[in-house]
């Protein structure tokens, strides 16, 4: 990708085809002091009131740098490196990072350790990276007292508050309104499908953890659905395109979303599961087509169940758990709370969280 000057016009060549690059969309770009605030990076200008009849007078390349004078006064040196960073009309530093497809077989994935200025080091900046790749990670030695994860989660970005609260307490209790808040086995599934949006990460703060059962479970639905699209194409087809019904209902609030049990982005790309067959309603179809969606979802559901795709391990006091809520699931199995106390905090923050810590870190560090 290279950038030419040819008679005051000025192309991106890619190696295939020279476009001329419009003069006004250069226009919007100046970064001079004039034009752009510093501090804040906000135009001091309103583009959308210019006339838009801009055209170049004089350019010049030289050094990394175009140098422009524009037809209404205007002139500056725009950096040529900066300035390709926006040709490819793509994330480059979250969708650059590959996901990382893995099973029951998933081993030797770093754990963090929490110290002291954590959240502005390269560490934290390594930490996000392992997130996008596998969907989650595991933070050890994080406090526990004064309701920390929320401090932990603000430091990221901001936490997500739902009817749960701003945070929540995952321990047995009568009369719950989730099965969370029971020693019951959880399957894998996703938290909070009858939201729009549905919270993206959800975070889980181990606080104490006396009983030898409620083992923590989670399974990369990314992965199985993947798979999935190989082995069965036409149950993955159903499940991406039926949308079905989400509800949670409560003394104070019913919630309800529709979507697919498997989303998918503009690109029929994987974006998002939805799982919690204790809460979700399909529609009436025809009956031939619903035949096939209740064998797939079941097959869906006995790989999302299947031990091969699922790993199982044990939080200790003090670690804490951040996962990705569109990818992956998490699940529980049971416990006996005679033999002690098993409690867990609990909060959601969502993606532009992540994504702006990242960008902060990989700017700071000039990564």
């Amino acid at each position: 990708m290279k950038i030419e000057l040819i008679n005051n016009k000025i192309y991106l060549n890619n190696g295939n085809s020279n476009e001329e690059i419009h003069p006004f969309w250069l226009r919007e770009r100046l970064d001079g002091e004039e034009f752009l605030d510093k501090g804040t990076q906000q135009r001091l200008f309103d583009p959308s009131a210019m006339n838009c009849e801009i055209e170049i007078e004089k350019a010049k390349i030289s050094d990394g740098f175009i140098e422009i004078n524009f037809n209404d006064g205007a002139s500056s040196r725009i950096n040529l490196e900066k300035l390709a960073t926006e040709f490819s009309n793509k994330d480059t530093v979250i969708k650059s990072i590959n996901k990382i497809k893995w099973n029951s077989n998933l081993k030797n994935v770093k754990n963090f350790t929490f110290e002291e200025n954590f959240f502005e080091t390269k560490e934290m900046y390594e930490l996000l990276v392992s997130f996008y790749k596998y969907g989650f990670v595991i933070i050890k030695n994080v406090p526990t007292n004064d309701n920390f994860i929320v401090k932990f989660a603000n430091s990221i970005g901001s936490v997500r508050r739902t009817n749960f609260g701003e945070h929540f307490n995952v321990k047995s209790k009568s009369n719950p309104n989730d099965l969370a808040y029971t020693t019951l086995h959880l399957s894998p599934h996703t938290d909070n499908p009858y939201r729009n949006p549905v919270p993206c990460i959800q975070l889980l703060h181990c606080i104490e953890n006396e009983v030898s059962g409620g083992f923590s479970t989670l399974v990369d639905g990314y992965t199985v659905t993947e798979n999935l699209k190989i082995e069965d194409p036409e149950a993955y087809k159903i499940l991406s395109e039926v949308k079905v019904r989400f509800k949670f209902t409560d003394k104070n609030v019913v919630l309800e979303d529709w979507s697919e049990l498997i989303h998918l982005d503009e690109n029929k790309e994987f974006k998002q599961v939805r799982f919690s067959p204790r809460l979700d309603y399909v529609p009436v179809l025809e009956k031939n087509k619903l035949d096939l969606y209740y064998k797939a979802r079941k097959k869906l559901s006995d790989l999302y169940n299947n031990e091969k795709n699922r790993i199982e391990f044990r939080l200790e006091p003090k670690d804490l758990m951040m996962m990705d809520n569109y990818r992956v699931l998490h699940g529980r199995t049971k416990f006996d709370p005679s033999e002690g106390n098993r409690f867990l905090q609990g909060c959601y923050i969502d993606f532009d969280s992540t994504e702006g810590k990242l960008r902060h870190l990989k700017r700071k560090f000039n990564l």
